[in-house]
């Protein structure tokens, strides 16, 4: 890992900055009261995993830049792959259960019900004519006994009601399981697609792309390097995130506002860059000594920050001294 960051160097900047404005030497901006000092701050962007692994493969170099959407690293992903394929092999199972739930049974054995149903039917039919025989001997005095005429009734009535379970057996067989089992399975199928979500997921986050286009500020770890979950991988600085800190003394911050423009110089550059104002904090920033007086106001100072055109902000640097004049 690197050693310093990207913390610490913002510390040092603005240490000397403040240990600027406390030098009793003149300066230009003791000759012109609308030069102050500043430099450049930067707001990183932290890629990281939520989920640990070895990295396995670092896609870019420190000093690079990436397009929004371009590979950064990839973690090892053994398990997480292994466990999308058991999601997904679990989901194809729930969803095969509710597609029987919601069928009858198979056509060979609706059909056997049937031949059951016509055997049953034509058994009834028999019954029937045997009763209606006998029915009719029973009004000539000794043609048939009384107890072939019960005989006679008993199977008649027993071939309706095996006609009937017939029927009802069909019935049934044609149609799905019962409502309640079919929306268990449903929820089945709802829980495995939630669960190879979540295993999908997981496995796409073994592999980290640029959430931004910016410099590659920092890379924080090397190949075969063991990575914790949370712990960031490739440090980003995207050209919006970049922007001016100067400290404006108290009796000149009452005359600037937000949206204000103002012009920011550094060495090496002809022209000053313009930017403008964004944010003026809401209290002093560094005041010796602790407490006020009228001889110590103008060792008071505010900061505040000035962001530029991503195309401007390009050519700053983080940790870089300008002079930034208000009041344009």
């Amino acid at each position: 890992m690197s050693s310093g960051g990207p913390f610490f160097q913002r510390l040092v900047c603005r240490m000397a900055v403040l240990l600027t404005w406390m030098a009793p030497a003149a300066g230009c901006s003791n000759s012109d009261p609308n030069l102050v000092q500043g430099y450049v701050e930067g707001e990183y962007v932290y890629v990281a995993s939520p989920l640990p692994g070895t990295l396995e493969s670092l896609s870019v170099q420190r000093g690079t830049q990436v397009k929004e959407g371009d590979p950064l690293f990839a973690l090892d992903s053994a398990a997480e792959q292994a466990a999308r394929d058991e999601a997904e092999r679990r989901l194809a199972q729930a969803r095969a259960n509710l597609e029987d739930a919601k069928k009858g049974k198979r056509p060979t054995e609706i059909e056997a019900i049937k031949a059951q149903l016509k055997q049953a039917r034509a058994a009834l039919k028999l019954a029937e004519s045997e009763f209606a025989r006998h029915e009719a001997l029973m009004s000539v005095p000794g043609a048939t006994a009384e107890l072939e005429f019960d005989r006679a009734r008993s199977m008649r009535d027993q071939q309706r009601q095996r006609v009937a379970q017939l029927e009802a057996d069909l019935t049934t067989a044609q149609l799905g399981s019962r409502g309640d089992l079919v929306i268990a399975a449903e929820a089945e199928v709802r829980a495995r697609e939630a669960a190879l979500a979540k295993a999908e997921w997981d496995l796409s986050q073994k592999r980290r792309r640029a959430p931004k286009a910016g410099l590659v500020f920092d890379t924080l770890y090397r190949e075969g390097e063991w990575v914790a979950a949370g712990r960031p991988v490739v440090a980003l600085l995207p050209p919006q995130n970049i922007k001016v800190r100067a400290f404006v003394p108290q009796a000149k911050i009452g005359t600037i506002h937000l949206g204000d423009q103002m012009a920011v110089s550094m060495d090496g550059v002809a022209q000053p860059l313009i930017g403008t104002v964004s944010f003026i904090s809401p209290r002093v920033e560094y005041t010796p000594p602790v407490i006020y007086s009228r001889e110590s106001r103008d060792k008071l100072v505010f900061m505040i920050e000035a962001t530029f055109d991503p195309q401007v902000a390009a050519d700053l640097h983080p940790g870089q001294p300008v002079d930034v004049r208000v009041g344009l």
